[in-house]
């Protein structure tokens, strides 16, 4: 599981949350992989694309 914050007026993504800290993978709140960034983008935009505020 990974975060990330959805800005729905802007309809951007932000790539930043604790839950993403993980001592072995992933040593920031920011999301380092850019594959994973790209399937997190791509997820959120199918479920929240259309959310606005």
């Amino acid at each position: 599981m990974w975060g990330a914050n959805w800005f729905p007026d802007e309809q951007d993504i932000e790539f930043e949350a604790l839950i993403n800290i993980r001592p072995r993978q992933n040593r920031s709140m920011i999301i380092q992989d850019e594959k994973i960034c790209k399937e997190v983008e791509r997820i959120t935009r199918k479920y929240l694309g259309d959310v606005n505020s």
